[in-house]
């Protein structure tokens, strides 16, 4: 259980940090599944007890890794910051690590303060798969053309309803619309990169997106024909959603 004690000031710490999700099923605690979350409140008990409350960025789903992952946290525990830093990374798994900590006003929220994130995913473009990339990257052996990529990829930028980018689940649908200010399709050697940044994602809406260019390269979907997915408002119209292991929260914006 998560609380703050009523005793000492209460403050406001934002904690950034990287994890390799390939052992994880996401941010946030379930029951029957190991999560980050679990991990770093386990690890966060050890030092300061029970006397916290944890809000994460984002959810991710299982499998997607984090460059840039932030969590704010109020406690009224008197550690410093940079102790507070040491003592998780001496605690955590090898698969997270603390790269920051700092004191933020009152009113931050990990979440609802954020702006913009970044996400990108990786593609090993290569006939022969990379052994020591399994699990971080989607192997694709066909040929890739990052540039007619990067130029379909346009019609993803600017305020759209995403909902043919969105997975349909039970969840509420409630507001559809998100702002994507970047996508971009690059080529370093045999590692393909999309990148993109929004100021809110919809459930495997990334995923989506990347699945979709992957059929635009294909031939199955036009290279002009993105725009008109985005117009139908329907997911069947959309590709498949890609694998979640080549999948990166990269930056997160405040």
């Amino acid at each position: 259980m998560q609380y703050i004690s009523d005793g000492g000031n209460v403050k406001n710490l934002l904690l950034t940090i990287s994890y390799d999700g390939k052992c994880f099923h996401g941010w946030q605690i379930q029951q029957n599944a190991l999560s980050v979350q679990e991990v770093f409140q386990n690890a966060l008990s050890k030092i300061i007890g029970e006397d916290y409350d944890v809000k994460g960025c984002s959810r991710t789903d299982s499998g997607v890794h984090a460059n840039m992952y932030c969590i704010s946290l109020k406690t009224s525990h008197p550690i410093a910051p940079e102790r507070l830093k040491a003592a998780l990374n001496r605690w955590l798994p090898k698969s997270v690590a603390v790269s920051d900590c700092k004191r933020v006003d009152d009113g931050f929220h990990a979440r609802y303060s954020c702006k913009s994130k970044e996400y990108i995913y990786k593609i090993w473009n290569s006939e022969v798969r990379n052994v020591f990339l399994d699990g971080y990257v989607l192997h694709y052996r066909y040929k890739l053309d990052e540039i007619m990529l990067n130029q379909a990829a346009q019609a993803y930028v600017g305020t759209h309803d995403f909902t043919s980018f969105c997975t349909l689940d039970n969840r509420e649908k409630g507001n559809m619309t998100r702002t994507v200010k970047l996508f971009s399709v690059s080529r370093e050697g045999n590692m393909v990169t999309m990148r993109v940044e929004a100021d809110g994602f919809l459930y495997n809406m990334v995923r989506i997106m990347v699945g979709t260019l992957l059929r635009v390269q294909q031939g199955k979907i036009p290279a002009d024909g993105i725009a008109d997915i985005i117009d139908k408002k329907d997911r069947k119209y959309a590709g498949p959603t890609a694998q979640a292991c080549g999948l990166y929260l990269n930056k997160v914006n405040y």
